[in-house]
């Protein structure tokens, strides 16, 4: 899973830089989110694998943290970028003479670099409230990387307030970009439901299927993750939801933007058919 994770966002990424036709906003955040993709997959599967080849799970309080701080970083960058990608569609359906105008070069490195910021504003946040109220020297987690809400378990405090800070914090960031994504689609449906032909409506909505489908499947299986973590008790199910949102949301994200759409399936075709 984590080598079909890390070849097809890195095929989504040789594709697009070698066709210049896919030189588009849009394919310029596609590619920085599979980046996001390859570093939060990263964070969590290569050491999961050096525990089960050493059969030691094993984790130092520096590399806790730093595992913790990365997939939070990479793993918000996910989100805000999926607001942009929003915000790119929106522009071009609701706006399509000026979307050349909008969508310029400058305001797209800027909302890259908004994102990359944003995000690490909030994985340092969370650091800073585990390492207020948690102790953990020689303590035991039930799941295959430093989760925060179950390192928040190991509270020398009051648990309760530590999970409302945590959840707190999470939903104030993850409002943010959940907010700004259905705003922006509902102004998308909106304009599509103008267009007179069933074809142009076809057409207008067919553009933004692929992202809509990863944004489904990337706050679906967070939320079921924060979901499962906050009411159920079980660390089985919180591993198994958590492997679902580390790992296989991830590795779907490359098929279901290379099968749903043409040009870059084009684009793969004729990079394949050089480099072979």
């Amino acid at each position: 899973m984590y080598l079909v994770t890390m070849l097809g966002n890195l095929l989504i990424i040789l594709a697009v830089t070698s066709d210049p036709h896919l030189h588009t906003p849009m394919y310029f955040f596609l590619c920085n989110l599979s980046l996001a993709d390859m570093g939060f997959v990263s964070t969590t599967v290569p050491r999961m694998i050096v525990n089960i080849q050493t059969h030691s799970r094993v984790i130092s309080y520096a590399g806790c943290l730093t595992q913790m701080s990365a997939f939070i970083l990479f793993g918000y960058m996910d989100g805000t970028l999926l607001t942009a990608m929003a915000y790119d569609r929106f522009v071009a359906i609701c706006h399509p003479l000026h979307y050349p105008v909008i969508m310029n070069p400058p305001l797209c490195c800027f909302l890259v670099l908004v994102s990359f910021f944003i995000s690490l504003l909030d994985s340092q946040v969370h650091n800073w409230i585990v390492l207020q109220h948690t102790c953990l020297k020689d303590m035991e987690i039930s799941n295959f990387f430093c989760d925060p809400s179950q390192l928040l378990k190991l509270a020398c405090s009051d648990a309760s307030t530590n999970n409302i800070a945590m959840y707190f914090v999470g939903a104030l960031f993850g409002a943010i970009p959940f907010s700004a994504i259905f705003f922006s689609y509902y102004k998308i449906v909106s304009s599509i439901l103008r267009v007179p032909s069933s074809g142009g409506r076809y057409k207008a909505f067919s553009t933004c299927g692929s992202h809509l489908a990863v944004v489904c499947l990337f706050y679906g299986t967070g939320l079921g993750v924060y979901l499962s973590s906050a009411i159920s008790h079980s660390p089985r199910k919180d591993a198994v939801a958590s492997v679902m949102y580390t790992m296989v949301t991830p590795m779907l994200n490359p098929f279901i933007y290379s099968l749903r759409n043409r040009d870059i399936k084009r684009a793969m075709r004729r990079f394949l058919s050089k480099t072979i």
